[in-house]
């Protein structure tokens, strides 16, 4: 009965926390212009950009010339999706789906909090740390893919099939959502899931190439990129420049990248450290021997995180990401990953306080600006170390030791031994 009632009480008030929150991003969504805002920057990528695209999408090409496209083929038909609401312009039919794409994680969410020894923390977590990142999520089709791989994290264990073929959809409009199947268990399911996965992206990459030309133009400006202002090296380059570092930003690749003396540098570092941590994920998937409900979710969150924060670029809306794998593991009461999860909306707070609020400051370079970045960064840095950290002790056999118990006066009994190895 009790149960009931938490249930209850908690299914409740995300009922009424979701759609005040949703207003209010839209609200700001609405008032973009405002300077606090971003002076339109943040719209400015749906109503611009974005329906650019739709224009060469929609004529079965990929904007191959376009150094700005950057995204896996699946983005196509995210891309076009709004074209295909009746009655609403473009720029209205991409916010009202990326809004039904928030509505299905917050019930995805809600129902696996609702299952026995699960938790609501992680629907709570969703709904009132989106916001957050003020009208940002509705301007961005991160939230979408974030959708994919929260599916395919609470599918695994029923139907790894369901799983894997979420992820391989995910996979094939952003990448990352790959790495929801790293924690898979092992045996059956996890052979199920990537075979499903591979089978899925196989055949959707067929129709895409089917249906699409140039599907793969996307993979010559990923390799161009340079560093991004906001990612971790970026902040250490920017810190340089008030040491004498006589690089500057530039606008390309569709974000503000710094150039200049060692750059090249410090992205082949950045790539090293992305080899490093697939290392060191890989090793943790071969040493692991206990696996919970959680373990899945738990890796995701770690992996995601590490290959973040190892990143040339780190844009803001890569926090949608990982406040929706946050909030799956907090789905679980076996989660090891609670403390990374505050971190996480520590970092995503700060992260709207870079952008759109000052934004300025770190193009600039300003101290305000490198101070705020090294803060955000810091965090996430912390979290992705505490992250594995957590996620390597989980999965190591919790072993007891012996236990002697002197026998009773008067009994033959000998002392009992027990060893429990899970």
């Amino acid at each position: 009965m009790n149960r009931l009632r938490v249930n209850t009480g908690g299914v409740l008030g995300v009922t009424v926390l979701w759609p005040a929150t949703r207003a209010l991003m839209l609200w700001l969504l609405a008032h973009d212009s405002a300077p606090l805002l971003g002076g339109g920057a943040v719209a400015r990528e749906v109503s611009h950009l974005y329906q650019q695209w739709y224009g060469v999408l929609a004529h079965g090409t990929f904007p191959a010339d376009d150094t700005l496209w950057q995204y896996p083929p699946g983005a196509g038909a995210v891309l076009l999706a709004p074209g295909l609401v009746p009655g609403l312009t473009y720029f209205q039919a991409f916010v009202a789906l990326t809004l039904a794409g928030d509505a299905l994680v917050t019930v995805a969410l809600v129902r696996a909090g609702t299952r026995a020894g699960r938790s609501l923390r992680g629907a709570a977590l969703w709904t009132g740390g989106l916001p957050l990142l003020l009208q940002l999520p509705l301007a961005r089709y991160d939230v979408q893919v974030t959708a994919l791989a929260v599916l395919s994290l609470l599918t695994l264990t029923r139907s790894p099939r369901a799983g894997g073929a979420c992820a391989a959809l995910g996979a094939l409009v952003k990448g990352w959502p790959a790495l929801a199947l790293l924690g898979a268990p092992r045996g059956p399911a996890a052979r199920g899931a990537w075979t499903w996965a591979t089978a899925t992206g196989a055949v959707a990459l067929g129709l895409l190439t089917v249906v699409f030309r140039d599907p793969l133009s996307f993979l010559r400006q990923q390799g161009g990129r340079g560093v991004q202002i906001e990612s971790l090296g970026g902040t250490a380059l920017n810190l340089a420049r008030h040491a004498g570092w006589p690089g500057r930003e530039r606008y390309q690749y569709g974000s503000a990248e710094l150039v200049g003396p060692n750059v090249d540098t410090v992205a082949t570092v950045c790539l090293a450290l992305t080899a490093v941590s697939f290392g060191l994920l890989v090793v943790w998937r071969v040493r692991a021997r206990r696996w919970s409900e959680a373990t899945p979710f738990d890796a995701a969150l770690c992996a995601v995180l590490l290959f973040t924060v190892t990143s040339r670029v780190i844009s803001p809306q890569y926090m949608i990401w990982l406040l929706g794998l946050s909030a799956v593991c907090l789905t679980s009461r076996h989660t090891s990953q609670r403390p990374v999860a505050v971190l996480v909306l520590a970092a995503t707070a700060l992260s709207t306080v870079v952008f759109p609020m000052t934004y300025g400051e770190v193009i600039d370079g300003t101290w305000t600006g490198c101070l705020l970045m090294l803060a955000r960064n810091g965090i996430l840095t912390a979290a992705a170390v505490l992250s594995f950290v957590r996620l390597w002790r989980a999965a190591r056999p919790q072993v007891k030791s012996r236990q002697r118990t002197e026998p009773r006066a008067g009994s033959d009994r000998l002392p009992d031994q027990v060893v429990s190895i899970s």
